[in-house]
Order: C-alpha cells, then structure tokens, then sequence
C-alpha cells in the first residue's frame, strides 16, 4: 500500500491522536502517504445530554466505521476506551499503541485535591464511573453533567461553574495543556479505577490481512495484555462504554498482572470492588473469570439498576 487514509474525529485531542499515528506509521513506511480525513460522530453532535442517555453502541465510532466501509477512509483512530467490545462482522481492532497514562485527572483552580475540597463542593463530570467513585471518595460532594471536548470543559472550570472537574489525564497531557489550570492532579489507581482501555490507541480497519500486517508495527504486546483482560471483563457483564464500571490491568513484571475492578451504582450507595493478581499467562481468560465473581455477587443486577438511574 502507497497510501494509507486516517478516519478521525474533528476534536484536538482526536487530531493529536491520528497524526501521532501517522507520525508513527512514517518512521516505519517512510514513502508512505498518509492523509487525515475529518468526521464528526454522534457524540460530537449532541452536547447537552449525558452520554449515558443517549445510549447505543459505538457513539464516537460509528461514523468513523462507515467511512470504511464506504472505502472513504482504510484505517480508523479511537480512543480505546471508546471502542465497544463486540465488532460488528468485517472489522477487526488491528493494533494497539503502547499505553498513555491511565488515570483520571483532578482539575481546579482553587484546591489541589480531592480530599482539600469543602463540603458540598461542585464536581463536573458525565461519566457514571466517575460518578461513583467519587461519591464512593467524598459523599458529600456535588456532581454536575459535564460535556464537550477538553477545551471547552476547561473553559468550563475556569468561568467558574464547577469547584473542580475529572477528565482524562492523557487528553490533558497530550495536548500540553496542564499549565491552564492551577491544579492538575492526576489520580492514583488505589482512589479512582479507570475505565477499560484508558490511554490506549486503538487502529480499526476492515478485516484485510495487507493492511493488518502493515499496522502490525504498531502493536505493543503489554497493551494487548492488559486490555484484553479489561475488555473481557466488560464483555463477560455484558456492560458497554457508558456504564459505572471501573476495571484496570496493571502488568508487574514478566509472570504477573494486578487487577482492579469496581461495578456500583452512580451514586456510590453500591458497589462490588476486586483486588487480584493473575499468571500472565491467564491473560485470555483472566477478565471472564473475574466478571463471574462479580456476577455472582449481583453485579448484573447492580448494572441493570445503575443504567435505569442513569436513564431517567
């Protein structure tokens, strides 16, 4: 292939992504010509109502999906945690990039943490995650919708609307925009779960064997590892990307992975939360084993009222 055409969002932190991409296609292909092909999905186009509400599979992928079918594009870019677990036939995930910082981020102008905040301050987020997990750190707080790209909710934050907001620190930090807040405060693994996937690349293509093969210089193996752990684990609750599950693989050295995971309701009242570690090599069959100890806690149950709370 002489030329490669990347399917990506209209949004900074999307654009980073994709030519970080290209970039990294060019060091390996560099006669290879990859263009940018710009698209806006569904998520991008309704703004004022929680994602969780919207509902439906692939919200920031679909379009991006049609591209390639329609042979506008060869490649897709998603943030992984994006991505459902289930592809539809024809697409496969050809690689994933080494992983970014995972965690969630703390950002304010007036406090440095979660635990320096005053009673009854206001928390803006959308995320059911993170709803949950910061109800399950701070009851007392107050959580606010929060929606748009980084920028805006920045702009957000400083107009003052919000004592503090959570975003995703790899989004801060990839567009070198830490410095416009006083505090950005990325969240330790122990306090906030991230959700699956979290600061990894994800390339989707059509299901063709050149152009996987091309990708394949991509791929970073501990990725691989840890997000198939995570998107089992979500698959196995059968939980899509906009329900109040945490859950992160951490690989600790060549024989064994740490994995943490929590399923509640968005106003922290209940939750199941595991600690584990695993053989590395159980790593295809890790996340079902553990989303079954989960289930026979009642975590299916647990998700079936948290989506009825986050629809009303």
């Amino acid at each position: 292939m002489k030329k490669i055409v990347i399917a990506t969002r209209k949004s900074k932190l999307a654009l980073w992504q994709s030519e970080y991409i290209k970039a990294e296609l060019l060091k390996h292909y560099p006669d290879m010509v990859i263009e940018l092909k710009t698209f806006s999905t569904k998520a991008d186009k309704i703004l004022d109502v929680p994602l969780a509400k919207i509902g439906g599979k692939g919200l920031f992928t679909k379009e991006l999906e049609i591209a390639l079918e329609n042979k506008e594009a060869d490649i897709a870019v998603h943030s992984l945690k994006d991505v459902p677990v289930e592809f539809e036939e024809g697409f496969v995930l050809a690689a994933l990039t080494k992983r970014f910082d995972p965690r969630d981020a703390f950002l304010s102008e007036k406090y440095a943490s979660i635990t320096d905040l005053p009673n009854g301050a206001i928390i803006g987020t959308t995320s059911l995650r993170r709803r949950m997990e910061l109800k399950l750190l701070r009851p007392d707080i107050e959580l606010k919708d929060l929606r748009g790209n980084i920028n805006t909710r920045i702009a957000k934050l400083k107009a003052g609307e919000y004592d503090a907001i959570i975003l995703a620190a790899t989004g801060v930090q990839k567009l070198q925009i830490e410095d416009e807040v006083k505090y950005f405060t990325p969240i330790s693994i122990d306090e906030m779960i991230p959700s699956m996937g979290q600061a990894t690349l994800g390339i989707e293509t059509l299901d063709n064997p050149e152009l996987v093969e091309i990708l394949s210089v991509l791929h970073d193996k501990n990725a691989e590892i840890e997000s198939t752990i995570e998107r089992s684990f979500v698959h196995t609750l059968e939980g899509g990307c906009q329900v109040p599950i945490g859950v992160k693989a951490t690989i600790l050295d060549e024989n064994s992975v740490d994995v943490r995971a929590i399923v509640g309701m968005p106003d922290g009242s209940e939750y199941v939360q595991e600690d584990i570690k695993i053989n590395i090599d159980d790593y295809k069959t890790a996340g079902q084993a553990l989303a079954q100890t989960f289930i026979d806690q009642g975590a299916k149950e647990l998700l079936e009222r948290a989506e009825k709370v986050a629809f009303q």
